[in-house]
């Protein structure tokens, strides 16, 4: 496995390429690139921007592993406004693109959200159409939609989620696994296990069931996700691709920040646990 870190832990003017070389340099193996509305790697990037990018990866010795993409938050594939699902199958379809030309095989994908407004036979309906619409493009690009468990109320059970993937009977349709997200409602070891080869890539991060909340999310190894227990899953699966940590930076050291996941990755990595007795008195 590869130590990877997520664009959204740089600051959010540093150009992707910036951000590359600062990875490579603390000591990370690879890279997500981000794409969204706005930001360093915008939905109307050219072929020739993000082309340099890929070329800089290169240069550097970093691998591209996947895309990090939030657009299903602002453009639901869940929506049921005919033409919201439009935009949303519009831009993400520039997404899978963009893919292509940065040479990488998973696109994070957030299908939407599970609301009041939004009843859950109505958001599947609606994200099964919509991603079905948008499975050409993701086997011309050579890119999977990855969907991520993230906390929308949508797709909550391993066994779902992987039913929901099959249905679209393409290799192009997978799972993007969020180690962290799950620990709230679930096991990620189980979930793992269930999901199997569907698992595109994978995110790092850990979580402090306790808080129950956003501030519940800690730094790797800080929390209440079962690290043996998840690396043996991820080796029963065969699953050795990277672990790309998703953090925001620190307010006072985006350095530090970026030193301490890579511990806690490479300690992850090297499977080099150890139970740890005692404490503050």
């Amino acid at each position: 496995m590869k130590a990877a870190i997520n664009q959204w832990a740089f600051p959010g003017e540093m150009p992707a390429t910036a951000a590359i070389s600062l990875a490579k340099q603390v000591g990370f193996e690879a890279f997500e690139v981000c794409v969204g509305t706005k930001g360093p790697v915008p939905l109307d990037a050219s072929e020739a921007e993000v082309t340099a990018i890929r070329q800089h990866a290169a240069k550097e010795g970093l691998e591209l592993t996947s895309i990090g993409c939030g657009l299903g938050w602002e453009l639901p594939m869940t929506s049921p406004d005919p033409k919201v699902r439009e935009k949303a199958v519009e831009a993400m379809t520039r997404v899978l693109q963009i893919a292509n030309w940065l040479g990488v095989d998973s696109v994070l994908t957030v299908p939407g959200s599970v609301t009041p407004e939004v009843p859950y036979d109505v958001a599947v309906e609606n994200a099964l159409t919509s991603i079905q619409a948008l499975v050409p493009a993701a086997e011309k690009a050579k890119a999977a939609i990855a969907i991520e468990n993230v906390w929308n109320k949508f797709l909550l059970s391993p066994v779902e989620t992987r039913d929901f993937i099959d249905q679209f009977e393409s290799e192009y349709v997978g799972a993007f696994f969020d180690i962290g997200n799950i620990v709230l409602y679930g096991y990620p070891e189980q979930w793992i296990r269930i999901l199997g080869p569907r698992v595109r890539m994978v995110h790092a991060k850990d979580f402090r069931a306790s808080a129950g909340n956003f501030d519940g999310f800690v730094m790797l190894m800080e929390g209440d996700v079962n690290w043996p227990a998840v690396m043996a899953a991820f080796d029963e699966i065969g699953y050795d691709r990277a672990l790309v940590a998703e953090y925001g930076p620190y307010r006072h050291s985006l350095d530090a920040m970026l030193e301490h996941v890579l511990v806690g990755l490479k300690t992850i990595i090297a499977r080099d646990f150890a139970s740890v007795e005692g404490g503050i008195p």
